[in-house]
Formats: structure tokens, sequence, C-alpha cells
């Protein structure tokens, strides 16, 4: 199986592309992320994608928060969900989530955006609420 780096990935998918930063106490991690900030882009999602990098994700801009909920229908790849509040510090994080499930996954509080990362990425770089998120879509 072919894997495309994170800026292969992001290109395919037609979607505008900027870099993200998570602050962990492991010192600051970066991905490369589409961005979905349309209803129909935040829609989609990473529906039907098959591969992801590990250093690629995708982030949710919504125009307001609120308590925010996904479901993994037609998506083929298990995520972390990274719920992140106005403020750009995330709020909740929903690990290793089932893929092609119409189960709902909640942010748990409010959140304005969400990034979607490879399943197990939050764990192994030790992401957690209260962490700061920087990207250029991010605006506290």
């Amino acid at each position: 199986m072919l894997v495309l780096g994170a800026a292969a990935f992001a290109k395919a998918s037609g979607l505008p592309t900027e870099q993200l930063t998570v602050e962990t106490a492991g010192g600051p991690q970066t991905f490369t992320v589409e961005i979905a900030g349309t209803e129909s882009d935040r829609a989609t999602g990473l529906m039907n994608r098959k591969e992801m990098a590990a250093d690629a994700g995708m982030l949710f801009v919504f125009p307001d928060s609120g308590e925010k909920f996904f479901w993994m229908k037609n998506t083929y790849i298990s995520l972390d969900m990274i719920f992140i509040n106005e403020a750009g510090r995330i709020v909740s994080i929903a690990r290793n989530t089932e893929p092609l499930s119409e189960k709902i996954v909640s942010s748990g509080g409010s959140a304005r955006y969400v990034l979607e990362v490879i399943a197990g990425t939050s764990a192994r770089l030790q992401f957690a609420p209260g962490q700061k998120v920087t990207a250029p879509s991010i605006k506290p």
C-alpha cells in the first residue's frame, strides 16, 4: 500500500492546507492539515479515504462554538478526534474511533475546531486537554 506524505496527501484532496502545531509536554508537534471550512467540506471530512500520512490531518473549522458531534460513516481510517475551543485549547479527545461506525462521537463540551489525525497519534504524542493548538485558521 502506498502511503502518501502529508503534502501529497493534502494536495490530492484539493482542500486548502496549512501547518498546525500542538504544544505538548514533549515539545511542539506539527502537522500538515487540510482545512474543512465549508459546510460541504465538513460534511465530507475524511470519508472514503483509505490512507493518511502520520504527519497529516484535517482541521474542521466551524463558524461558532458549541458541542460538536461526529460519526465515522464511510470513514475507513481509525482516527483520533481532538476537540478544540475558541481559545485554541484542547477540550477533549476521542481516541481510536471505530471505522465505518454510525455511533455518535461528541466533544463533551464547547468546541469550535476539530482536528482529526490517525488513531494512536494523540496517545503517542501525549496530547492532553488544556494544551494549546495553533494554526492560521484557529483564531482565538
